[in-house]
């Protein structure tokens, strides 16, 4: 009876895994990936935080750690069974932890992962970057089973699984329990093709190579062999117990290092390690603070984009250590505009017990803060001095975000301004598409001009073609293409550069007569009093669809384009609040050219066009300023109608009397 009912209490319960892990394991057992060696790198990693989280919950619960007790990380290959056992005495799982950690992943961007899987060949670099780290294991195993005990239980259990049929999961035996007082054990079943990793060398390589600056010891365990027995040739070598356990990485908190005793290799080796990465860092910026507060500070700028660059909840990824305990990673040391930010800021002096309410209130953290952003602003000033194309790279990845600084944070508006780049009209002329900075527009403006100018939209090369910057090409003034969100929130404050303010050239009036033409044989627009009529019948006949309709002096060849009124959101942050039922619902200012051939016409007819026609060719216009802005017509039945009757109208008019020239032979 007693028998039968520890049976039943150990019994595995099959579980099912979610259709995207399914789909994640399939790509990780048939080895998509050309470097199988981070699956190490990537459990040592979580075993190393496991660590981490026991030690910072021991400082509130200090019953779960007893003093002086050592946290490590063991490996043992079990060369006889295939096996390879990776073994922490970190804080553990229970079972529903096991369940939602190992069995599901969506939390950690599992559809993301696949998104970006499906436009890379190699799919290493983004493991560690979408917390998929424990199911790399499944590139070298066909089977793992873990063993966990959570601190401060008195159960364990075990989850397996061959990666394909979903998992088990049942309470741990009597002997499995007493083999793990706490932490986790991980057991993979090696693959035929990966026998490799049970080689004490080769592992030995890896954790130099990807973990040796973990903060915890990395210890293997080989198999001991027995020596030889003199003059017993038929004995041979046989593993007859487990070796000493020898570490093979440093241990050692490389940001409390001097910069001088550390190579290029080994930042790059803690960047991945810190930032669950597999590229290498554009900038890495290392001192330790001084005075009042004494801290040390190791971040890295990633070369790629993490897939939480845009996480709408802007979480930092800085860790925070105090006296190189693991407190957060979610202390919000830098400003959100520089959450692309990854490593370590070690403090000496906050209290070890310190809240995430104490974070957000302590006048030390609030100091460390403010230093921190404005070192980072300064390092990134530097490297745009110092390396133009890397630079260039870094702002490509990250411009967007850190232009969030220029609407939030006015006290560092000016610094970054000096680190904004941007497309310009200019630059896509020429073909070369480089990033410009303000310093280099207004070193190149034209005679007279005083102010920068500027198009929002979504797309520079449509940006670059608008109507709207016809008269600034014509006078050869560059004109900056802001195509990020953003842009169209921070240019509403008021903002300048070396006193030039920045205009809009979409909205209110712009004159630009004072700048001369690179063509002095072509005319500027001339106001006549015809072209202001048909202004007056067009306003009359589009009310309600527009706010006003004028006469340009930015149009040179279009016939019509969109404008905001002088006052309230431009155009582009008006659409783009209506996305999101929060628009203004401005009505946009109709400009006509009085120089193109259609207005010209309208505007010499006068009269003796019939209001209905008038407010045709209104309509008309109207749409096809909107198409010109990349949106679609107001009324899309009536511009088709409205155009397939002019369309007819113009075929079935009576031909014009031919005149002498166009009857002569040489015609």
């Amino acid at each position: 009876m007693a028998a039968a009912q520890a049976t039943a209490e150990h019994a595995s319960e099959q579980k099912s895994f979610e259709a995207e892990v399914g789909r994640l394991l399939h790509l990780m057992v048939h080895s998509v990936y050309t470097e199988k060696n981070i699956f190490l790198r990537e459990l040592i990693s979580n075993a190393s935080d496991a660590c981490d989280k026991l030690r910072y919950e021991a400082i509130s619960t200090p019953g779960l750690l007893v003093d002086g007790e050592r946290l490590a990380i063991t490996i043992r290959p079990e060369p006889d069974t295939g096996t390879l056992v990776i073994t922490d005495n970190g804080i553990g799982m229970n079972r529903d932890e096991l369940i939602d950690n190992l069995g599901t992943i969506a939390r950690s961007g599992t559809r993301a992962f696949l998104e970006r899987l499906g436009d890379k060949a190699d799919g290493t670099a983004l493991i560690g970057q979408f917390g998929v780290g424990f199911y790399s294991g499944f590139m070298v195993a066909d089977e793992i089973e873990v063993v966990s005990r959570k601190a401060g239980t008195d159960d364990a259990n075990v989850w397996a699984s061959n990666g394909a049929d979903g998992f088990t999961i049942r309470r741990a035996t009597t002997e499995e329990t007493a083999a793990i007082p706490r932490g986790t054990q991980i057991r993979l079943k090696l693959k035929a093709d990966s026998r490799s990793y049970l080689d004490g060398h080769t592992l030995e390589r890896i954790v130099k190579t990807y973990s040796d600056h973990i903060l915890f010891p990395v210890e293997l365990i080989e198999p001991a062999v027995a020596p030889e027995t003199d003059g017993d040739t038929d004995s041979e070598p046989q593993a007859t117990a487990l070796g000493e356990p020898r570490q093979i990485n440093t241990a050692s908190a490389l940001w409390q290092r001097s910069k001088s005793e550390i190579t290029p290799e080994q930042y790059n080796e803690s960047y991945q390690t810190l930032a669950g990465a597999y590229d290498k860092p554009s900038l890495t910026i290392h001192y330790r603070a001084e005075g009042r507060l004494s801290y040390a500070v190791m971040l890295f700028v990633p070369e790629q984009r993490p897939f939480d660059l845009y996480d709408p909840t802007r979480k930092g990824r800085v860790k925070l250590y105090v006296r190189r305990v693991f407190i957060t990673d979610d202390a919000d040391l830098l400003p959100t505009y520089l959450c692309f930010m990854r490593g370590v800021v070690d403090s000496e002096d906050l209290p070890l017990n310190i809240s995430r309410e104490m974070l957000q209130s302590n006048p030390a953290v609030a100091q460390m803060r403010k230093a921190l952003g404005s070192r980072v602003l300064s390092e990134l000033e530097t490297f745009a001095t110092k390396d133009t194309d890397g630079y260039a790279a870094f702002y490509e990845a990250f411009g967007a975000v850190l232009k969030e600084a220029l609407y939030e944070d006015f006290e560092r508006r000016d610094q970054v301004l000096k680190l904004a780049r941007f497309k310009s009209s200019t630059a896509l002329a020429s073909g070369n598409g480089v990033w410009r900075s303000l310093s280099d527009y207004v070193t190149d403006m034209r005679p007279n001009q005083t102010e920068i100018y500027y198009l929002t939209g979504d797309n520079a090369e449509r940006l670059a073609a608008s109507p709207q910057l016809e008269a600034a090409r014509a006078r050869g003034i560059e004109v900056l293409l802001l195509t990020d969100p953003i842009d169209s929130f921070w240019v509403t404050m008021p903002s300048g550069y070396d006193g030039k303010p920045l205009k809009s050239l979409t909205q209110g009036q712009v004159d630009l007569s004072l700048v001369p033409l690179l063509d002095a044989a072509t005319p500027p627009p001339e106001t006549s009093g015809k072209a202001a009529v048909l202004a007056a019948r067009f306003k009359e006949a589009l009310a309600g669809d527009v706010a006003d309709v004028t006469v340009s002096k930015r149009l040179v060849s279009s016939a019509v384009c969109l404008v905001a009124p002088g006052s309230g959101p431009d155009l582009t942050l008006d659409r783009m609040l209506a996305k999101q039922e929060r628009g203004f619902g401005i009505k946009p200012v109709l400009e006509i050219n009085p120089n193109h051939p259609l207005v010209a016409a309208l505007s010499d007819a006068g009269t003796a066009i019939p209001a209905a026609e008038v407010a045709d060719y209104a309509h008309l216009l109207l749409d096809q300023a909107l198409v010109l802005d990349g949106q679609p017509p107001g009324d899309p039945a009536r511009f088709a109608a409205t155009l397939n009757r002019l369309a007819v109208k113009g075929l079935t008019a009576p031909p014009p009397t031919a005149s002498p020239a166009m009857t002569s032979p040489d015609a």
